[in-house]
């Protein structure tokens, strides 16, 4: 049963957030904001922000450079999983991703549809690692944004989260590509 060890202590993580929008900025950025204020809330440092339209090459090379920043463990996108000809984050980072994490879409859908029932099909929110840091790519509203962070996010994101959390494997996130460097 998932639970708080509060023999633990709480670790915050290093988090960015990026806006993918054709028409907001950082003023009027509702769903950015909403994930800003909750990683903070949560005791984690809100490591970047920033807004980037709706463009394949700008989202995939935003979150390239963040996810090779040693000051951000995470990323979190918001806009771009639609249907509409510009809705391209998916197309953007999934091709980037060298593990994708399939539960953490199938976990969202599952929450969404108890909000907004059979519509949480038009959301591809997905997510994955790059380069050693996990990226989650969710829709552009607030209210999806308060369902991943509050469902999912927050307590992955949380190391006295048990029975198991994201932050305890971080550091393994990278082993594959240190296999094979030591004598055998």
């Amino acid at each position: 049963m998932a639970r708080i060890d509060e023999s633990r202590s709480f670790i915050p993580v290093r988090i960015a957030v990026l806006t993918v929008s054709d028409t907001r900025s950082l003023a009027d950025d509702k769903s950015g904001q909403t994930l800003a204020d909750r990683i903070v809330e949560a005791g984690h440092i809100l490591a970047a922000r920033d807004i980037v339209t709706d463009d394949r090459e700008k989202i995939r090379d935003r979150v390239l450079g963040w996810s090779r920043d040693e000051a951000i463990d995470v990323v979190i996108t918001t806009g771009g999983t639609g249907f509409t000809g510009r809705d391209v984050t998916p197309e953007a980072l999934e091709p980037i991703f060298e593990k994708r994490m399939d539960g953490f879409s199938e976990v969202f859908h599952r929450i969404s549809y108890d909000k907004i029932g059979t519509s949480t099909i038009q959301s591809r929110a997905t997510g994955g690692v790059v380069n050693a840091t996990f990226v989650f790519v969710l829709p552009g509203s607030p209210g999806a944004c308060k369902d991943a962070w509050d469902g999912i996010l927050k307590p992955q994101l949380d190391y006295r989260h048990m029975p198991c959390n994201f932050v305890e494997i971080m550091p393994r996130l990278d082993e594959h590509l240190r296999r094979g460097t030591k004598a055998n």
